[in-house]
């Protein structure tokens, strides 16, 4: 009783941080989840909030899995987030810079999923990225650095607040992936029009699609499940890079097509 009690402080005191813009700093030690498993615990408590007033979870982010995003934020592996409905926009966004700390974008590839895998359902074989994919689509995932310093708050507590996410720009979805060279997808991010950074699909675990089985199998080794047209953001091909108001950006990816996001 005392540690359901001790997780749903936490999970209220992070839930209204996010609803409120409050700069996280660290937990009360006694709160503070103290490995990644507790993380994702937490963050299970953490969404069930925040649903009420952000809509079901819908898709989900996975940070760090390139090189580029480790080095970034000096974290060796990746970390998943849930991402909600009414974060989600399509084609072209628009957002309040004042409804961010400090609002970033990052290009990623995204896939959309073809069919539910849950523990029970779940093998290698029948699950792996090839058999559960629908189709793929650009994505930029809206980021929101709300941390007085995201290095010494620790990876748990990261993952609990859905490392980083804020919402997402979605492009169109494109069913004939499976022609595409995966590996040589080249993104772009581009602000107010000047190219600010550029990386390939093999930045991300070597292959996208290992970024995916990652996923699935840290889903189902949680005991829960990946439900069918949810989506999944792969990770970033380009370091995250900071808008202000006024700014336009847009991320690019090879045969994927784009996206856009003005911050009014």
């Amino acid at each position: 009783m005392k540690e359901s009690f001790r997780k749903m402080n936490a999970a209220e005191i992070l839930s209204e941080q996010r609803k409120n813009l409050t700069l996280i700093g660290a937990l009360p030690l006694d709160l503070e989840p103290t490995n990644e498993s507790a993380g994702y615990r937490l963050q299970e408590r953490v969404n069930r909030i925040l649903e009420g007033s952000l809509g079901p979870v819908v898709g989900h982010k996975i940070g760090c899995t390139t090189s580029v995003m480790q080095r970034f934020l000096g974290i060796p592996t990746p970390c998943a987030g849930e991402i909600f409905a009414r974060t989600v926009l399509k084609g072209h966004g628009r957002v309040p810079r004042q409804g961010f700390r400090k609002i970033g974008i990052e290009c990623e590839i995204v896939v959309s999923i073809s069919k539910t895998i849950t523990p029970d359902t779940y093998s290698e074989a029948a699950c792996s990225s090839l058999n559960v994919i629908d189709s793929m689509m650009v994505g930029m995932e809206i980021v929101d650095d709300r941390y007085k310093d995201y290095a010494s708050l620790g990876v748990p507590t990261l993952i609990a607040d859905n490392f980083f996410d804020s919402g997402c720009v979605l492009g169109e979805a494109v069913c004939d992936w499976q022609k595409l060279d995966l590996n040589n997808l080249l993104g772009t991010t581009r602000v107010n029009g000047v190219v600010l950074g550029t990386g390939k699909g093999s930045l991300i675990m070597g292959s996208p699609l290992k970024a995916l089985d990652w996923f699935i199998k840290s889903r189902v080794s949680r005991g829960l499940s990946v439900k069918k047209d949810q989506f999944v953001m792969l990770g970033s091909v380009v370091e995250t890079k900071w808008l202000e108001a006024g700014d336009m950006a847009e991320v690019e990816i090879d045969s994927l097509g784009s996206v856009t996001l003005e911050v009014a």
